[in-house]
């Protein structure tokens, strides 16, 4: 994938910080920026995974740190933005990406634990990460945030209800924050991936699943982590410098708002 993707030379010796950064759509950004040229400090909470992916990258000859830290602590994320600021400089670019959420089920019978980890886990963790990396931003007058929603936070689906909502929270977090710092030189966007065909769900799935799941779609296939990484890329760079405030929907064409 790296052989081929597109180049955005403004990347080029950028700080990155990537959330949820160890696995998945997080890790496959996390190895596309670095490709492009940026220092990308990847965010997990496993140090095994968080490891993994610094590996690949330091093996292709590009530069990443990995730093665990929960992103639903702010203490923890404070920790990690000093961290990453003394190891590679100013953070221009945040992929506030760390999420989950519980299993299906409805509504009634959601626990009061099930609802307040998802809000936290989603909703709370993107406010906090923003909150830490916004003021620096603001200093210096410039920086590039895309955040991570979902195709549950945009419309039906048969996601779990506060996982959903979370997501929801998200878009308009996004957009209330891409409202006040633009005066500032710092775009927010927000992407919103449809079913992504992570090693997880590849797990979960067997071949015939996919293909049915896959046809749901306008465009025939179930999305890659390399998808959503990819848009990632555009949102980063300057190519995107006439955009904040967008969600732009990563689903094959079965979400079009």
């Amino acid at each position: 994938m790296t052989e081929n993707i597109p180049t955005y030379p403004d990347l080029a010796g950028k700080v990155a910080v990537v959330t949820g950064g160890s696995g998945g759509i997080g890790a496959a950004t996390c190895r596309l920026l670095a490709a492009n040229g940026a220092n990308v400090a990847v965010n997990g909470r496993d140090e095994t995974r968080i490891d993994a992916v610094v590996g690949e990258i330091l093996a292709d000859g590009a530069h990443a740190i990995g730093v665990a830290a929960d992103v639903t602590d702010f203490a923890a994320i404070e920790r990690m933005r000093g961290w990453v600021e003394e190891e590679f400089g100013p953070v221009e670019v945040l992929a506030a990406f760390a999420g989950g959420g519980p299993p299906p089920g409805p509504t009634a019978q959601i626990t009061e634990e099930e609802w307040q980890s998802a809000i936290d886990g989603n909703l709370t963790s993107t406010f906090l990460t923003l909150k830490s990396f916004l003021p620096a931003m603001i200093e210096r007058g410039r920086g590039s945030i895309i955040t991570m929603a979902s195709s549950a936070g945009r419309v039906l689906t048969p996601a779990p209800t506060a996982y959903a909502v979370a997501k929801a929270g998200v878009v308009m977090l996004s957009r209330k924050v891409a409202d006040e710092v633009g005066e500032h030189g710092i775009r927010v966007n927000c992407l919103a991936p449809d079913s992504i065909l992570t090693g997880r769900i590849q797990r979960l799935m067997s071949e015939d699943q996919q293909k049915q799941w896959a046809a749901m779609f306008p465009l025939g296939r179930m999305g890659a982590p390399e998808d959503v990484a990819l848009a990632t890329l555009y949102l980063a760079s300057e190519s995107s410098s006439w955009l904040t405030g967008v969600t732009l929907d990563v689903a094959g064409g079965k979400v079009m708002v």
